[in-house]
């Protein structure tokens, strides 16, 4: 296996296809590098270098017992970029790997870094506060994190439903309802319960005005995970001159039930700045 081993010494695990211009996946909570298959392959065929690693504590990766927080998580992907000596690297996270990516061009910069793309990310806040009125309840987070102590299997078998959208007329298959169910039970407890914590209460705003890259915001209309007004809308309007597409209906997991399009969208998306 493809592996590295950060600034604390966690052994990372990583995938690398394709070559030419770099593509640099963060996966969303509770997956890992495989939730990136079909974009990664589709991109890999259309002349890019794609990599995507396991985070910290989930999938092939080690699992600490500590470091699931954002600037660790930014380090980790500093580590990656500097392993593979990676230049104009595009950057993409989806939901809390949305996170990730930003905060490491806010603490590393962007000299490396090319363009951005946040798909359902938590960015700019998840969490409701006096001054993030339309943020998610801290009641739903820690319901989370309760029900994951439980029974952390029958948690993330129900999660998929909303996640997918199949409660609101999204379809996928049995088998993608297995991976994500498989996937998500590699993972370590104590690292899944501690990113809940990480992706709901970090505030990424003043991240955002940092962002200076060409960046491609997009996100569903129906996600039921990480509400549209509260994240993907603000991340848009506070990141300059950021393109947003709406996907009219889809869930959070649109990586699956939208696939054709969000690979379409990528593609386009570095196609159209490369030339700028």
């Amino acid at each position: 296996m493809s592996t590295f081993n950060t600034q604390d010494g966690t052994q990372i695990y990583f995938k690398d296809w394709g070559k030419g211009k770099p593509v640099l996946f963060s996966h969303g909570w509770p997956l890992d590098a495989d939730m990136w298959d079909s974009q990664m392959n589709f991109l890999a065929d259309r002349g890019y270098r794609v990599i995507a690693f396991d985070r910290r504590g989930f999938g092939r990766s080690e699992q600490p017992w500590e470091g699931y927080n954002y600037d660790t998580f930014a380090s980790d992907i500093n580590d990656l970029i500097e392993h593979l000596d990676l230049q104009d690297v595009t950057l993409v996270g989806f939901s809390m790997g949305g996170g990730d990516v930003t905060r490491y061009i806010s603490r590393y910069g962007s000299e490396r870094v090319t363009r951005l793309v946040l798909l359902g990310a938590v960015t700019p806040l998840f969490i409701k506060t006096d001054d993030h009125p339309q943020g998610v309840d801290k009641s739903v987070f820690d319901g989370i994190k309760a029900g994951l102590l439980k029974d952390r299997a029958q948690f993330i078998s129900d999660f998929a439903t909303p996640f997918y959208g199949t409660n609101q007329g999204m379809t996928v298959s049995d088998g993608v309802m297995t991976q994500t169910l498989n996937i998500a039970l590699m993972a370590s407890l104590k690292g899944t319960v501690d990113c809940v914590t990480a992706f709901s209460e970090t505030d990424f705003r003043p991240d955002m005005a940092k962002i200076t890259v060409p960046t491609l915001v997009i996100h569903g209309s129906a996600d039921q995970i990480v509400p549209f007004e509260a994240t993907g809308k603000l991340a848009a309007e506070m990141i300059k001159n950021a393109e947003l597409k709406i996907y009219e209906g889809a869930p959070h997991g649109f990586a699956v039930t939208h696939q054709d399009q969000l690979n379409d969208d990528l593609l386009a998306f570095l196609t159209v700045t490369a030339q700028r």
